[in-house]
């Protein structure tokens, strides 16, 4: 990064706006090399605007975004994830740091995969030494995790297999009371596919009885759910 550092931050909320905009004065403070330019934005609209200039101008070095963000009424995009893709796609170089409240662990892990982020953060893990001290490390030394994320993580390096995504699929709407005639509608997959998943499933998670009660029960253990 240069020393100035172009950051964007996604978040609705103005007291966690004003909270953001009081840490980077503190960095800022305690390290005279960087400069950060912020450019706040409070819904998905705002956000893409911004990435649209960054686009034609100075591109992003560093992006804070919340999760939960009043949707764009103009493009398909109606999350801080959405905007996560779109910062991927346009600035390869830019460190990402998400934080969320929802601890959906079918969630974090799509968000893990998709944006792969350089800082990922359950809300009520950290407090604002803890958001200072996410930032500083996302800039100096990524990734950085908070516990609930780390435990996420370490949960599924244990594992001495693998699901894709499509088991993923299946565990989560299944985990809803999705019927199995209507998981077809989620996954490319025939109903006679999808009862072979389920088999393999219950397979892997060492699970004999019938039925999906014991499966979800399991694999909510194992954070796929």
């Amino acid at each position: 990064m240069s020393n100035t550092i172009n950051v964007l931050i996604a978040e609705d909320e103005p007291i966690i706006i004003d909270l953001l905009k009081n840490i980077f004065k503190q960095l800022s403070n305690s390290n005279r090399d960087w400069n950060f330019k912020l450019h706040t934005t409070q819904n998905c609209d705002a956000a893409i605007k911004k990435i649209d200039e960054a686009i034609m101008g100075k591109p992003f070095d560093l992006a804070l975004l919340d999760i939960n963000l009043p949707p764009s009424k103009q493009r398909n995009i109606s999350s801080g994830e959405d905007l996560g893709l779109e910062l991927r796609r346009y600035f390869p170089k830019v460190k990402i740091i998400i934080y969320t409240s929802n601890n959906d662990n079918y969630r974090l892990n799509n968000i893990l995969k998709s944006i792969n982020p350089d800082g990922f953060l359950i809300k009520s893990d950290i407090d604002y030494k803890g958001f200072v001290k996410a930032i500083t490390r996302v800039i100096i030394n990524p990734p950085y995790y908070s516990p609930s994320i780390l435990c996420l993580i370490r949960q599924h390096i244990t594992d001495d297999f693998f699901l894709d995504s499509i088991d993923r699929t299946l565990l989560h709407e299944i985990s809803k009371g999705t019927k199995t005639k209507d998981l077809i509608n989620f996954v490319n997959l025939s109903k006679s596919g999808v009862e072979l998943r389920k088999r393999r499933l219950k397979e892997i998670f060492n699970i004999a009885e019938k039925g999906n009660k014991k499966l979800i029960q399991i694999a909510k253990e194992k954070g796929y759910v």
